[in-house]
């Protein structure tokens, strides 16, 4: 008499997930960036040292108290930023579920928007230090301190405005939106990498700036 034999299944090989291609691509972006950033930083540093008497002069007309009131919104906009992230990746919850004044209650679009408004106050506080700076005579074409201030913060408050871009976009796109899934998802990840990224250069150009005089 045979016995028939069972065969013995073997647990399936749980295959490494790949990682998404979008989140690599914008870091890869990002490296390219602070390379950049990198290279303005280097001027800076070039120019203040063939230069020392013209910065020790020249910034004194900044404002730091201002300056460092406008740097504390741009940190805290990280948090927000991350908070709308937190809604959107761990709840799949882009709009608030109670009051507007309900604040854990908030979806991602909520958080998103408050990081907007925070950005644009910088963007604005910032372009009025250009205009007093302006009316003491500290222009680009004026010497090199002004060409090394308004290039260096230019450019950053250039990216901080894409940002603002990239926020109304992720937002629209959230609102429009029939199925809030993993491409809306990527989206709002990818743009707080981007906004994270814009902070952490702020705070060591601020200190650059601001700081060593």
């Amino acid at each position: 008499m045979t016995t028939a034999t069972v065969p013995i299944s073997t647990p399936a090989r749980k295959l490494p997930s790949r990682p998404n291609v979008t989140s690599v691509g914008t870091i890869v972006w990002l490296s390219s960036e602070l390379m950049f950033f990198a290279g303005l930083f280097a001027m800076y540093f070039t120019l203040r040292a063939s230069s020392g008497d013209l910065w020790a002069q020249e910034t004194q007309a900044l404002n730091v108290p201002l300056a460092f009131v406008n740097t504390a919104i741009l940190v805290a906009s990280s948090i927000t930023v991350q908070f709308g992230v937190f809604a959107a990746e761990n709840h799949h919850k882009p709009l608030r579920s109670g009051s507007i004044f309900q604040i854990t209650k908030w979806g991602m679009v909520e958080w998103y928007v408050l990081t907007f408004i925070m950005g644009t106050i910088f963007v604005a506080v910032q372009t009025y230090e250009y205009a007093v700076l302006i009316s003491h005579g500290i222009t680009i074409p004026a010497n090199a301190y002004g060409s090394a201030f308004y290039i260096t913060t230019g450019f950053h408050a250039l990216h901080v405005a894409g940002g603002l871009v990239a926020f109304l976009f992720i937002i629209g796109r959230a609102l429009l939106a029939k199925n809030f899934g993993h491409h809306e998802i990527t989206g709002a990840i990818v743009t707080s990498y981007y906004w994270h990224f814009v902070d952490v250069v702020w705070i060591v150009l601020f200190a650059i700036v601001y700081f060593l005089k």
